[in-house]
């Protein structure tokens, strides 16, 4: 079984790398709250989906966007 299963088509994942370099740098913009830290957190699950081509709740759900 392989742990990293490409579930996602292009495009979304160059959709996904954008919003997470805008999501990222939230911490440092508006200083360290819960809010700013919660939108860090969501962008590094995005970058993390956009490099590996691979997202949980689609792999949870059985769904696939990728032509593979």
């Amino acid at each position: 079984m392989k742990l990293f299963i490409t579930n996602q088509n292009t495009a979304e994942r160059v959709v996904r790398f954008i919003v997470s370099v805008f999501l990222l740098p939230a911490p440092f913009i508006y200083q360290n709250n819960a809010f700013a830290i919660a939108q860090a957190t969501i962008g590094g699950v995005l970058l993390f989906n956009a490099f590996s081509g691979m997202c949980v709740i689609y792999r949870f759900f059985g769904a696939d966007t990728c032509k593979v």
